[in-house]
């Protein structure tokens, strides 16, 4: 029998990224007086990851919780990103409502649209709000005209396209229901949060059922199910059914079950249909997995995840300083933790390469697989990375490859500059709008590989002044090579430390990305060529020495800054015949085959067989 929990309401908080979600979450907590006077918790408080800290975004779907008038409130807070859409994909399901924040400037970004479109598959209640209205660009009546078209475009029934909208200055913690209310907090979205959220209708009697949406460990507790209890009620030591996605079931017991409350975990003896819960015990379980009765094992539907767009090759370190800087650095660590980071990151396929110490790794996009490089790095990992690669499908008989819906926000005096660099990635304007104030917004449509290398590229062309967000659109025919603009390589002749002097000769050919000082070997690239072809030079090389002074010159020479690749920056730059080495110290790029004589060879045999 159905009854109603008045007492709760499951919340997911969706976005574009920097539209102020993870900030507005801050003034949730905080208003709701889930932390003592006298606390300090700082900003960002959400985002718990040092990498989401640095960079700036959510990574990780996390959950939290609220009370407000007795009613607690499970909020899920999602990543912007469109390369974490799959951790949007599976936590959506946890909630009877969603809060989707737009930026007051920006507008409704690619990002929103998905996610909104992916909250409208599983039903869930809206609500809207306009943030960042005291930004001087601000344009609250517009955003609220182009987001109620994004929900005529999306919604799949009437009572969709009824919702409430507020507008928040979520950096100091108001929000109001008009853009002349004098409210000086966030009371206004509390009320409406608990007026429009459907509060939940759940049968707390039939046999247990859950799906489990995330897992999270800890190595006190181990490994963690997290989900929402689909119906019946959970208690501590209750044996369960675990159904795999292939229907295979095994019997589970419950060691613990675990709630939310603001940034801790409480463990309760019962959790009943409607809460979201974390239990332990259940090790072998797995996202997409269903937890039921043992007497009436049925199974939810499996979380549908999109598939990835961009494939890598992991592999073990070979360069000559192998083994040198990392932890971890053999074929069987790295297929281990790389097998370990699918239980989490439902997004990621791991198969093995063309060798035992290769892996091919695909993901959603650059900064999908660049993270867990990173997070990998940190852990104390040594591996080599190749260049992305799309991943190509077969439809009718015709090649296709993934397509990409490119939005970017600057100034009009760059659209030239910006016009001219997309024609060369084979993108197609699909609209132009000026806004009268001189801000322009650019759409294209774009090939996937297109996109690899614009992120920094597109930086640079507009002086820092621009935004831009992809989101993928589908799959569409091959639209034909892509030509290279990249010049050639500084390739490091000899192994042994770099000299002022070896760089200095370096520099008259190119840029340089190494400093005095720095251990390289032979293979290893030290820099850009100003000429389309690779260059060997010996930055090794020491001046002769002589009792003879030729000029004052000769003292202290002086050499041009190097130039500073990130780990992004870094995957951009290499090309197919190139690797990225790295380690939890330093980050290199080398040649796939370090000596020139390997080099010549293939190249020779690739001439051949042209012939």
């Amino acid at each position: 029998m159905l009854q109603t929990r008045h007492d709760l309401r499951n919340l997911a908080i969706i976005a574009h990224v920097d539209h102020g979600k993870t900030t507005l979450v801050d003034g949730l907590l905080k208003q709701s007086k889930i932390f003592r006077d006298n606390q300090h918790v700082g900003e960002l408080i959400m985002d718990s990851n040092d990498l989401e800290r640095e960079r700036g975004i959510t990574i990780l779907a996390k959950n939290t919780a609220i009370t407000y008038r007795g009613i607690k409130i499970n909020i899920i807070d999602t990543p912007g990103h469109a390369d974490f859409g799959g951790e949007v994909e599976r936590v959506l399901n946890m909630a009877d409502g969603c809060l989707l924040l737009v930026d007051a400037a920006e507008g409704p970004m690619p990002q929103t649209r998905f996610v909104l479109q992916k909250a409208f598959q599983v039903g869930l209640k809206p609500i809207v709000v306009i943030n960042k209205i005291d930004r001087k660009d601000a344009r609250p009546e517009e955003v609220l005209s182009m987001t109620q078209d994004l929900f005529l475009d999306l919604a799949t029934r009437d009572d969709q396209l009824d919702f409430p909208v507020l507008y928040a200055i979520g950096r100091e913690g108001i929000a109001k229901r008009s853009l002349d209310d004098d409210s000086t907090d966030l009371q206004p979205l509390f009320e409406t949060i608990i007026e429009t959220v459907p509060a939940p209708q759940v049968d707390v009697d039939a046999p247990v059922q859950m799906l489990v949406t995330t897992l999270d460990y800890d190595d006190y507790k181990g490994k963690y199910a997290i989900g929402r209890v689909h119906r019946g009620t959970f208690k501590t030591g209750q044996a369960l059914m675990l159904i795999d996605r292939e229907g295979k079931q095994s019997r589970q017991k419950i060691a613990g079950i675990f709630t939310y409350q603001g940034l801790r975990r409480y463990e309760v003896e019962e959790a009943q249909a409607g809460d979201i819960v974390a239990l332990t015990g259940i090790s072998a379980a797995n996202i997409g997995e269903t937890l039921a009765d043992v007497n009436a094992p049925e199974a939810l539907p499996t979380i549908e995840i999109s598939e990835p767009t961009l494939k890598m090759t992991f592999g073990v370190n070979t360069s000559p300083f192998a083994g040198k800087e990392g932890k971890w650095s053999t074929s069987r660590q790295l297929r281990a933790r790389l097998y370990r980071e699918l239980e989490t990151n439902v997004s990621l396929r791991v198969a093995d390469g063309a060798s035992a110490d290769e892996f091919v790794v695909s993901g959603r996009g650059e900064l999908h697989l660049s993270v867990l490089i990173e997070t990998m790095r940190r852990e104390g990992y040594e591996l080599q990375v190749s260049r992305p690669e799309v991943i190509t499908k077969e439809i009718d008989g015709v090649r296709c490859e993934p397509m990409e819906h490119l939005v970017i926000d600057t100034f009009e005096q760059y659209i030239g500059a910006i016009t001219e660099n997309m024609s060369k990635r084979l993108a197609k304007v699909t609209n132009i709008h000026h806004d009268g104030r001189g801000n322009v917004r650019l759409e294209y449509s774009v090939p996937t590989r297109g996109l690899i290398g614009f992120r920094n590229q597109f930086l640079t062309l507009v002086q820092g002044n621009g935004a831009m967000a992809t989101i993928f659109e589908g799959y569409a025919p091959w639209q034909g090579p892509l030509p290279t603009s990249r010049n050639g390589a500084l390739i490091a002749s000899e192994s042994g430390v770099a000299t002022t002097y070896g760089l200095n000769n370096a520099q008259q050919r190119g840029d340089t990305f190494i400093d005095p000082g720095t251990p390289v070997y032979e293979g290893m690239i030290v820099g850009l060529n100003s000429r389309p072809d690779d260059l060997a030079v010996n930055v090794c090389k020491e001046k002769k020495l002589t009792n003879i002074r030729s000029s004052t010159s000769d003292i202290a020479v002086r050499l041009t800054p190097r130039v500073i690749l990130s780990l992004e920056q870094s995957l951009d730059f290499i090309n197919a015949d190139e690797l990225v080495e790295v380690t939890p110290q330093n980050v290199r790029l080398r040649k796939r085959y370090l000596t020139q004589h390997e080099r010549n060879r293939l190249r020779d045999l690739a001439g051949v067989q042209a012939e």
